[in-house]
């Protein structure tokens, strides 16, 4: 399955660290959301609205509690739907 197919509610994995990247205000600017190789939650999925063509995709992803963090946006190129598919 592709990435672009994945639906709310399938579980992913970062493919690399994710940092805020200071469009979470209530977080540090650098807040690390996840390791490469954190599971998440696909929430939602959406474009750019001066991009559309770009697709952007809603993710929680479990801390060192197991607890889902905040949403967070992340490209195709971040995640993967597959652990073993983590570079």
């Amino acid at each position: 399955m592709a990435i672009e197919d994945l639906q709310p509610g399938d579980m992913v994995f970062a493919t690399t660290d994710i940092h805020n990247d200071g469009s979470i205000p209530e977080l540090p600017e650098n807040a690390q959301f996840a390791t490469s190789g954190t599971r998440g939650v696909l929430i939602n999925t959406g474009h750019l609205e001066d991009q559309p063509d770009k697709i952007l995709f809603l993710v929680r992803f479990e801390d060192d509690n197991n607890e889902l963090g905040p949403p967070v946006g992340c490209w195709p190129d971040e995640l993967s739907e597959d652990p073993i598919g983590i570079c």
